[in-house]
This record gives structure tokens, sequence and C-alpha cells, in this order.
């Protein structure tokens, strides 16, 4: 399987380059290196627990946000414009380098 990298700046400001797969969502990627995200729901879009800001010269390149993705958002803390659950972005390879910042935790 091909590889994506994926850049995270944690609460702390520290950057973590990361290698996940493609077609893993980012969330599992985060959570597999063991950064400080709960994704309580494991990925189900059930939670907001997975929060992300998206840097923004990444957040076009994002298939849009679906409206259940959404309307999750609104459980989350100090939502952006910018703001995804990283449980709903599938890495491809015209995602290698996304980089993303770790939201506050509530």
């Amino acid at each position: 399987m091909e590889s994506c990298n994926l850049q995270v700046i944690d609460r702390e400001g520290k950057t973590h380059e990361l290698e996940g797969l493609v077609g893993w969502r980012a969330m599992e990627v985060i959570r597999d290196y063991g950064l400080p995200i709960k994704a309580e729901c494991g990925g189900c879009c059930a939670c907001a627990t997975c929060h992300v800001y998206v840097d923004a010269a990444w957040v076009d390149k994002l298939v849009p946000a679906s409206d259940e993705e959404i309307n999750r958002l609104d459980d989350a803390f100090d939502v952006e414009s910018n703001s995804r659950l990283s449980c709903q972005i599938i890495l491809t390879k015209e995602l290698d380098g996304l980089k993303v910042t770790l939201a506050p935790e509530g």
C-alpha cells in the first residue's frame, strides 16, 4: 500500500511527522502514533473528540465536510472555519504532507 505523510501540531505547538497509509483516516494515524486525541467513537462521526484545524494551504484540497460532520462539529470546542473531524479525513496520495493542528480538548 502507498503511504501518506501527515504533519500534526500538538497542543504544545510541537510538529510531529507521521506516516500513514492511503485509505486510512487521519484520526487513526494520529491515534496510532500515540498523540493525545480521544476519538471516543472510533471514527463513526458520533462525537467531536478528534477535532483538528486544517492548515489553510490544505483546506480546499479536502473533500467538503458532510452535513453530518458539520452538525457534529457543533459539539466541539473552539470551532473555526478550518475545523474538521479527523475521522472524516481519508488520506489520499493528493493529501501527502497534509498539515493539521490538534484542537483544544473540552
